[in-house]
């Protein structure tokens, strides 16, 4: 008895800690979307919650055969009110609990928050499949604004959104892209949303200096040498290219006049670029331009000629193929404020260094924000290093991770996790991919969104553009996004349409991997509070679409998504096939995912302010 006494005290205080938050913030409350209200409301008290460890507590209700909170997020308050029921009706007490009473307080209790949730993401997303509650979208590959069929097979595929990356391409490619699924949309008679993702202020590395135009293509052979799978190579008119319907090893510029003249079948002999001879097979043909297979390594050049019955040709120039530097463990790189320039670093005859590597960053602005000792992170951090000094238009930083070397090429990201940057959320780049998004998409994705100020420039950009009918997803990647969280779910919720993506590339490399479960854990748990849709992202099912053959672990984490409203795929060769894994995965893990009871510890990002001009909620 003694247990039921100190239990019902300790939730009773914990009550009244929570209808306190809740009447102290009630103004703010009132401005936000009526549809959000009570969320807010709920997320409020799960935060008063979520500062306190309750983790013995829980241990003695579950001893008690009763609630132990673990799966409340939801609808905190109203299970936490029907705990103390249950514990006074124990304690034999026909009197209410003492404090403020529960029912003054707009409380959903389980049913209610599940239709909460469902509202608002049916809102963003549209209604679901029958069969699954989970949502696919898929990120648009370039060339999917010249392939119809490849949209139109995602579509039937029960794909429920797309993915624009704003960050590529442009407005004729993106609307082309828009224009092939609304066409699918009809065909089909399904529905799908267009979600445009704002590049946002990334740090990216620079362009590293030409190497020579060269393209090698390489068949696939066994253990014996046996080729198993012929290098593919796209030839296209160089007059009007176009790109690969589908993955190539080689694409090759030629005169529109001899490729109109081949046919299937035809045998092209040429010497490489080393001088061995080799020959490609025509194996199809289309508007575009011609597939042809090689069984032997080659390698082309700009103006080596090729013979065919149709005559001879030679192939037109063509860029150089992206060049890579190659860094060590220990090895010092030089990161300036240059956009162009990158080089592998220079030594002597003996092996003797002249000039370490050197790259630019596409936002040098962030150079006034850092200082030395922080770390700095490549390419999703597949390479990492500490600032050693600070000079004038440069970082010297000391490669301290390239785990037995690393290439590291142009237009990979670059994070500080440790330097407060104060670049701006929105760029020049976004407004104007804004302005698109408001005339034709559903969605529009804020990338890098860190503080309550950067989502309230969003939602008057969208005012003024009149788009305030544009649902809107906060992506979730950064060290104070994250940290920031409630008051950026509170900001949003001023809007009907509202989302939440966990970026998990970029945050695992603000926070470490070794962090990334916990933070997508306290991700979902503070969504599902504030009954805000989740977007499940990042290399889910990648080794499925892009080489065609999953991981155990990547099934894992794919079915894992479940517990998200969406889940997002990366573009790839396979998409197709990722999305009818995907979609497998999540209808049959659909009974499976409320089968957890989680442990309420203190959790600290509830601490911190959620109203940017108050020190407390």
């Amino acid at each position: 008895m003694r247990d039921v006494s100190s239990t019902l005290k300790y939730l009773g205080t914990l009550r009244e800690e929570m209808l306190d938050s809740i009447a102290g913030s009630q103004s703010r409350l009132d401005s936000l979307d009526p549809s959000y209200r009570d969320s807010a409301r709920n997320l409020l008290a799960y935060l008063t919650l979520r500062r306190h460890d309750i983790r013995p507590v829980q241990m003695r209700l579950a001893d008690m055969g009763l609630s132990s909170l673990g799966r409340s997020e939801a609808h905190i308050l109203s299970s936490v009110t029907a705990v103390i029921d249950v514990l006074e009706r124990l304690q034999g007490s026909a009197a209410a609990s003492s404090g403020a009473d529960a029912s003054d307080v707009e409380a959903p209790d389980l049913k209610r928050s599940r239709e909460l949730l469902d509202a608002h993401a049916q809102a963003l997303f549209g209604s679901p499949p029958d069969d699954r509650d989970v949502r696919i979208m898929v990120t648009m590959p370039s060339e999917a604004a010249d392939n119809y069929s490849l949209i139109r097979d995602l579509v039937a595929a029960n794909m429920d959104a797309i993915r624009i990356n704003c960050a590529h391409d442009g407005p004729d490619v993106w609307l082309r892209m828009i224009e092939h699924l609304r066409r699918a949309e009809k065909e089909l008679g399904r529905s799908c949303k267009v979600m445009m993702d704002l590049a946002g202020p990334k740090l990216r590395t620079g362009a590293i200096e030409a190497g020579p135009a060269v393209i090698k293509a390489k068949p696939v052979r066994n253990a014996l040498g046996q080729v198993v799978e012929p290098a593919r190579i796209w030839l296209t008119d160089s007059a009007r290219p176009a790109p690969p319907p589908s993955a190539a090893d080689a694409a090759l510029p030629v005169d529109g006049d001899w490729l109109a003249r081949l046919e299937d079948g035809e045998c092209i002999r040429f010497k490489d670029a080393r001088d061995s001879r080799r020959q490609m097979t025509v194996i199809e043909r289309n508007e575009q331009g011609c597939w042809a297979q090689a069984d032997k390594t080659a390698y082309f050049v700009p103006g080596l000629k090729l013979k065919a019955q149709a005559g001879s040709t030679s192939i037109a120039s063509f860029p150089a193929a992206p060049q890579k530097i190659r860094l060590q463990e220990d090895d010092l790189l030089l990161l300036t404020d240059r956009p162009d320039g990158g080089r592998g670093a220079t030594f002597d005859s003996v092996g003797k260094l002249l000039s370490p590597a050197s790259i630019g960053c596409t936002l040098p602005e962030v150079f006034a924000d850092v200082r030395t000792g922080e770390l700095v992170w490549f390419d999703d951090g597949k390479i990492g290093g500490v600032i050693e000094s600070i000079e004038p238009h440069t970082l010297k930083v000391r490669i301290t991770h390239a785990p037995g070397g690393a290439n590291l090429q142009s237009d990979k990201g670059i994070n500080f996790p440790q330097s407060e940057l104060s670049v701006g959320a929105l760029g020049p780049q976004d407004l104007e991919a804004l302005a698109f998004a408001a005339k034709h998409a559903d969605v529009v994705e804020m990338s890098f969104v860190n503080t309550a100020a950067d989502v309230h420039g969003l939602l008057a950009e969208l005012e003024r553009l009149g788009a305030e009918r544009l649902g809107v997803v906060l992506k979730i990647e950064t060290r104070k996004g994250f940290e920031c969280l409630p008051a950026l779910l509170l900001e949003g919720m001023r809007r009907p349409r509202f989302g939440v993506m966990i970026a998990r590339g970029d945050l695992a490399v603000e926070e470490g991997f070794e962090r990334m479960a916990e933070l997508q854990e306290e991700i979902l748990c503070l969504c599902e509070a504030a009954h805000v849709p989740v977007i499940w992202a990042t290399q889910v099912l990648e080794s499925l679409a892009k080489k065609g053959a999953p991981s155990r672990a990547e099934i894992t984490d794919a079915a894992t998504g479940v517990r998200a409203d969406c889940v997002m795929l990366n573009k790839g060769p396979h998409i197709l096939k990722a999305v009818a894994t995907l979609n497998d995965l999540l209808t049959r893990m659909r009974a499976h995912h409320d089968k957890k009871r989680q442990m309420l510890r203190r959790l600290a990002v509830a601490s911190h302010p959620v109203f940017e001009d108050e020190g407390d909620v």
